[in-house]
């Protein structure tokens, strides 16, 4: 994944890692909870009636150089430009989100990092309890925790890996995925019906999740949730509270 415009030190800069960064798994995983902790996932495009460009150069003039957000596509898109910088290999792997009633297509995105002999799921662009650190596939069936947030990897009837999140002291689906690669060009479709389909969560409310080291916080339709861990404060946004809370809390404006 590349763009012509891409810089990694604009990147850096903008996901505010000062270091350099190493191409290890240690490296990987700090770089993905810098971004995860600047970069929101964001919807505001597809609620201003827009379909989200998929074109590279567009993805980072959007979210390093106007500071926005994005979702899946885009902002694990940019996180593969700077593995590609980077010198890191990684496949682009479609994913199932799983928390439908019924079983839906793969619509969400994510990477598989190599590392060596070990391969890393890598995640910015999930909206709600998505992974705040890589989860290795070798710590399948393990409860992992990062920060103050638990996770599990596990197989399903059809052999697919799912990822769990513990929320409220539940264990709940998130997404599935399989190892197969997929190339950029297949999530155009996905991102068509994200973007416009009348039925996809994006065109329906607002979305938007900012990580934070102690916590998330969450604009859902016009609810505000500050997560941490099993703790929840929930506040109603009204439309003349909107801006002025996606300014506060997301570091976004419409």
């Amino acid at each position: 994944m590349q763009a012509n415009n891409f810089i990694l030190g604009d990147y850096l800069q903008r996901i505010g890692f000062s270091r350099d960064p190493t191409s290890d798994a240690e490296g990987v995983r700090q770089l993905m909870r810098a971004q995860l902790q600047s970069v929101p996932f964001e919807n505001l495009d597809v609620q201003a009636g827009k379909i989200v460009s998929l074109a590279p150069e567009d993805i980072v003039e959007k979210i390093i150089y106007r500071r926005r957000g994005g979702y899946c596509y885009e902002v694990n898109g940019l996180f593969a430009m700077a593995l590609t910088a980077l010198g890191i290999n990684y496949d682009i792997i479609g994913a199932r989100p799983m928390f439908y009633p019924q079983r839906r297509p793969k619509s969400h995105m994510v990477l598989l990092v190599k590392i060596g002999a070990e391969r890393w799921l890598c995640d910015t662009g999930f909206g709600s309890f998505g992974l705040r650190a890589p989860i290795g596939l070798h710590q399948r069936g393990e409860i992992i925790a990062q920060d103050d947030e638990s996770f599990l990897l596990e197989h399903n009837e059809h052999g697919e890996y799912v990822v769990k999140a513990r929320v409220k002291g539940k264990w709940l689906n998130q997404f599935c995925f399989d190892i197969h690669p997929m190339e950029w060009i297949d999530f155009s479709l996905p991102n068509y019906y994200n973007s416009t389909h009348p039925d996809a969560v994006f065109v329906k409310q607002y979305l938007v999740m900012q990580q934070h080291p102690n916590g998330r916080t969450l604009l859902s339709g016009n609810l505000l949730k500050k997560m941490m861990g099993d703790q929840e404060v929930i506040s109603e946004v009204s439309p003349a509270e909107l801006n002025d809370v996606l300014q506060r809390e997301f570091a976004l404006k419409l």
